[in-house]
């Protein structure tokens, strides 16, 4: 509703024009009367309004006198609107020089009235759409400008921008807030699961309120990582009343509550300045490729995952490039008595393997795999592979950097490492590729596949998005509309039957998906298709 002030010093016209229209059918509610301007003044103080209907006759302070004050002291940015019994031209002219919305001549006239409202409310609407508009350009002017800071390709530019805009304390964080993809339907394409991400941007909006600039979409830019960036500042907990892990406990409860969606947190470094949010950013990197060698948890703080304790701890060096050496070589024998080697040195380091001293030697083994698989082909995305391979590997029985966990994953990326050396994507490629186009209408998945050709599903995956830009799954979807697509033309089957026999047993999907992929629904691309 629209709320509107009265202005008249005439008791029974202030109740006539209260009864004069069906307010609140216009969209319209009456939240005060004032009896001169003065009085006007005081209620307008207090009060916000969107619309002031005054008599530009009444004491203390006339109308016009009203509207001058108003606007050179921006006390209000309602619409004004002059009710007045003199037609003089002077007076018309005085009232548009302060954007007066309407000028009406008493005895008003319900229907004049009533045109009026419609006006105002077109012109409230227009308002807004505008100010929205504005506000999400300057949203995304913004966004821009953080995430060069975020990445730490910024200059004094960006980081004024950023300064002079949004609040920030003396511990800072970055939180990087993502799908957890080992929990979502491992079929689902691309195109949901940006979806996905577009609706947790909208629930960390809402939850933040008016830290809303606090989060950024898509930071990573990562072809498979779909996440919200979030620049945490420690007053936010502070005005909740709450700690630090208090508060992003309860953002994550919110998330998952109003979101529905599997969602984690990487939390990264604290940093002091807004200006080295880089750094914070680089730790969440760092945990985006470690936490499949963690237990599987909502929040991964990096200061608990991954630094280790200044007392000293030692690098199993001799030992982890021994491993190496095995790995490159893909031996089987070889990798696993070098693993057991490797976790021997460390308990004869410390007389136990500490959970510290467990994450420095495995983080550097990490570090060192991404290199060598670097040398192999530097097309491939290491780091994510990296990330799905330690995910995929962690089966029910196996904890998370033991030692069944950690030889588990050096043979499946021993595996991974000789198939990049044999160049998979000239022969089992094509292979795939025929076996999709003569079973389109199976449910195909690329983990069964990547069994059947013994080719690692990961690695596999990327070969499909570098040569088609997308995912298996979409490929998959493409091949089976264009077979839809053809049946449509050459024959006259019934849609549901179509659908059946390209792979889609869910009707309302398969239109939905054809008219994403076609820009129209199956019955018109069948009459435009025929003469």
């Amino acid at each position: 509703m629209l709320k509107v002030l009265l202005v008249d010093d005439e008791p029974f016209i202030l109740q006539g024009l209260e009864v004069l229209v069906d307010w609140k059918k216009e969209g319209f509610e009456i939240a005060g009367t004032a009896h001169d301007g003065r009085e006007a003044l005081r209620f307008l103080k207090n009060n916000s309004v969107d619309l002031i209907l005054a008599d530009i006759n009444i004491p203390v302070v006339s109308g016009l006198e009203l509207l001058k004050k108003i606007r050179e002291e921006d006390i209000s940015n309602a619409f004004f609107v002059i009710l007045s019994g003199y037609a003089d031209f002077s007076y018309a002219q005085k009232a548009i020089k302060y954007k007066c919305t309407d000028y009406i001549l008493k005895p008003i006239e319900k229907e004049q009235l009533l045109e009026t409202l419609k006006k105002v409310a077109g012109l409230k609407a227009d308002k807004e759409e505008k100010t929205k508009e504005s506000r999400k350009l300057e949203r995304a002017y913004l966004a821009r400008n953080l995430i060069a800071v975020i990445g730490g390709k910024y200059d004094n530019v960006n980081l004024m921008c950023v300064k002079e805009q949004m609040c920030f304390s003396e511990v800072i964080r970055y939180v990087e807030i993502e799908l957890d993809e080992k929990k979502l339907d491992e079929d689902i394409s691309d195109e949901d699961k940006r979806a996905y991400q577009r609706k947790l941007l909208e629930v960390c909006i809402e939850f933040l309120d008016e830290n809303a600039d606090h989060c950024v979409f898509d930071v990573s830019g990562k072809e498979r990582v779909y996440d919200i960036g979030f620049v945490y500042c420690d007053y936010m907990a502070k005005e909740n009343m709450r700690t630090e892990k208090g508060y992003l406990g309860y953002f994550m409860s919110h998330l998952k509550r109003e979101a529905k969606i599997p969602v984690i947190m990487l939390v990264g470094k604290k940093i002091d300045d807004i200006k080295n949010i880089a750094k914070s950013y680089s730790t969440v990197c760092i945990l985006r490729s470690c936490k499949g060698f963690r237990s599987s948890k909502d929040i991964y703080y990096y200061d608990e995952e991954i630094q280790v304790s200044n007392d000293g701890a030692i690098l199993c060096k001799n030992e982890i490039d021994t491993l190496l050496s095995a790995i490159e070589q893909n031996q089987q024998m070889q990798i696993h008595r070098a693993v057991d080697c490797f976790f021997e040195a460390m308990q004869q380091a410390w007389g136990g393997v500490t959970e510290d001293f467990k994450n420095l030697n495995i983080n550097y083994l990490i570090f060192q795999l991404i290199h060598l698989a670097t040398q192999q082909d530097d097309n491939v995305n290491q780091e994510e592979v990296i990330r799905l391979i330690s995910e995929h590997s962690f089966h029910e029985g196996l904890i998370r950097g033991s030692r069944a966990h950690v030889l588990e994953f050096v043979y499946e990326y021993a595996e991974y490492l000789a198939q990049l050396r044999k160049n998979v994507s000239r022969g089992v490629l094509g292979d795939i590729e025929r076996e999709v186009k003569k079973n389109y209408a199976c449910n195909l998945t690329l983990k069964e596949l990547s069994e059947k050709y013994y080719v690692n599903s990961a690695y596999l995956g990327q070969l499909f998005r570098k040569k088609y830009g997308c995912s298996f799954k979409d490929y998959l979807n493409q091949v089976r509309l264009d077979e839809a697509a053809s049946l449509l033309i050459h024959t006259d089957k019934k849609i549901l039957q179509i659908a059946e026999e390209v792979g889609y047993h869910n009707l309302d999907y398969f239109v939905n998906r054809f008219i994403s992929a076609k820009g129209c629904t199956p019955a018109k691309y069948r009459r435009q298709s025929r003469p």
